[in-house]
């Protein structure tokens, strides 16, 4: 009787055994043809090729992972500078990542060295492409105070490496960004073999890397030199078995290369801040934070750190950091990256250190109304410039565009290399619903249609503003370049000026080492003009995340 037992339980258990096999052949089969026409997908003889190991994204150096959800934007409290511009509004975040520290003075003068060895200030045609970039040291001195000594020490000295960068402005905050992205995105190609090994380090003005360029026109990259962009050992095996130049280079579909670097939106700034996983209950957040730390004091309530400031900001009249011998912060400007708890989510100093950057235009209020997903204003869309040939055009080292800012200081728009870019047209906008124009900056708070003045009944010419009937009537400074190369300033007089509020001003987010405790808040927000600098605004970046919301695999309760 045991032996029929037995043998039936064998029996059960290679009938089963063999199933299972079936099963994975057919669901192995399936998965390698396609579920539309039901060819083979990635077969040597041809047809469409796809990374089917790709899994989700990696996660970019120096980032951190933010798991995206919904959250209150804004809060309700006093209000002494009358503003009432952070009325609570609900919001939903995707999932991004966002720098672990603020950009540090180590980060940013490694972008400085690159920009003067690919781009040597001493020759004339590159000179404002390394001044452009340089931060303003300036912002350090004080009419009535000495601060030489941070003039010409704190963004080289190695004693200050490890401390937030300040005196960027926020377009040297998106430059740099930009920058970043090319070079990480650079080295992946490298370490993937489809690159010449080491090659970025000897790259000229007209060869350099740019990762859009890469995706939409490889054979341009590195100036057109193939010895590089096809010089690594695996591109080296693609030639051998491909047929065609298609799948030489690495392309968006491969999912290689990593989403850009940028700045993070309020949105995902002020949610990365406040961290409200350390009060989740299910599906729900048990009250609200004051701090991006739990608790409503700004000192440690642990017992090994009891008394303890958890921030880096001015605690009174004259008190930046404490009584000598035993200071409340350790800091009396800013202080060095990682110098007290991170919040939940693993980010450092997002209350106190310094105040940051994000990408946003200021406006008032936050138009919940129209939008509450992923929520931004400060698009200006554009597209690749298509030649007659066809091709993209690629700035050269003699198409540079530069701009002069509002305060004298000229900048470079766009690096040899990069693909110029243009404003979106009537080919894509006619008969759009969700966008009509190339910039929404303005969008239902300051273009025409939102001022009292809008009658809709007129035909306007969108060419003509008046300057008499804006919404925002800021000033506007205007700087030309005279015959000989200097410039001729005009500052605006007028007495009618009622705001400082234009498309030109961004939002800076979180309290400073110069604040009070009321800007830790990360709710609080306040405005800056974009091509101004200060020494306690500084910046960290951010990157989109594709693929899933979450990188466990959860799923909702039932």
């Amino acid at each position: 009787m045991n032996f029929r037992k037995t043998l039936a339980l064998q029996l059960l258990i290679t009938v089963v055994a063999t199933s299972l096999m079936v099963s994975c052949k057919k669901s192995r089969d399936y998965d390698s043809s396609s579920r539309a026409t039901g060819w083979k997908m990635n077969s040597k003889e041809g047809g469409f090729q796809y990374n089917d190991r790709a899994t989700e994204q990696e996660t970019g150096p120096g980032l951190v992972f933010i798991e995206g959800g919904t959250f209150t934007m804004g809060r309700v409290q006093d209000d002494p500078m009358r503003d009432w511009n952070n009325s609570p509004t609900q919001q939903h975040i995707q999932s991004f990542y966002m720098d672990e520290t603020e950009v540090t003075n180590l980060m940013y003068h490694e972008y400085l060295e690159w920009l003067k060895k690919v781009f040597p200030p001493e020759i004339e045609n590159y000179r404002k492409i390394y001044q452009g970039a340089l931060p303003d040291t300036l912002v350090w001195r004080n009419r009535l105070g000495y601060n030489e000594v941070m003039t010409n020490n704190y963004l080289r000295h190695p004693a200050y490496a490890k401390y937030p960068v300040v005196g960027v402005s926020w377009i040297q905050a998106v430059e740099f960004s930009d920058w970043r992205t090319d070079r990480v995105n650079e080295l992946i190609l490298e370490e993937e073999g489809f690159t010449a090994r080491n090659a970025r380090y000897d790259v000229k003005a007209g060869e350099t890397f740019n990762t859009q360029t890469y995706l939409n026109s490889p054979t341009l990259t590195y100036g057109g030199n193939d010895s590089i962009t096809r010089g690594g050992k695996r591109s080296a095996s693609l030639e051998k078995k491909s047929k065609d130049s298609t799948n030489l280079y690495v392309q968006r579909k491969d999912g290689l290369l990593l989403p850009a670097y940028r700045l993070p939106t309020e949105a995902e700034w002020e949610y990365a801040a406040v961290s409200l996983i350390e009060l989740r209950s299910y599906n729900v957040y048990r009250g609200r934070k004051k701090y991006p730390w739990d608790g409503l004091y700004t000192r440690s309530g642990k017992r090994r750190s009891r008394g303890d400031q958890l921030a880096n900001f001015k605690q009174g009249d004259g008190d930046y950091g404490g009584i000598a011998g035993w200071s409340d912060d350790g800091a009396d400007i800013t202080a060095e990256v990682k110098s007290y708890d991170p919040n939940a989510y693993g980010l450092y100093d997002m209350a106190g250190n310094v105040a940051e950057w994000v990408a946003d235009v200021y406006r008032p209020i936050i138009d919940d109304e129209f939008n509450d997903f992923n929520y931004f204003r400060g698009n200006v869309y554009t597209k690749n410039y298509i030649g007659k040939d066809g091709k993209v055009k690629i700035v050269t080292s003699d198409s540079i565009i530069f701009d002069t800012l509002s305060n004298g200081k000229i900048i470079a728009r766009n690096l040899p290399g990069e693909i110029l870019q243009v404003p979106v047209d009537i080919n894509e906008t006619y008969l759009r619903t969700n966008f009509s124009k190339s910039d929404n900056r303005d969008y239902r708070d300051g273009d025409r249609p939102s001022t009292r003045y809008y009658q809709s009944f007129v035909d306007y010419d969108d060419e003509f503003i008046d300057e008499t009937k804006r919404m925002y009537n800021s000033p506007t400074h205007f700087v030309f370049s005279d015959s000989i190369g200097g410039l001729d300033r005009q500052y605006d007089k007028s007495r009618n000026r009622t705001t400082l509020i234009n498309n030109e001003v961004r939002v800076y987010k979180g309290g400073s080492w110069r604040d009070r405790d009321y800007w830790l808040d990360p709710a609080q927000r306040r405005y800056f003009p974009q091509d101004m600098a200060t020494d306690f605004i500084g910046f960290r970046c951010a990157m989109s995340r594709v693929g899933s919301k979450s990188k466990k695999g959860k799923r909702p309760r039932n």
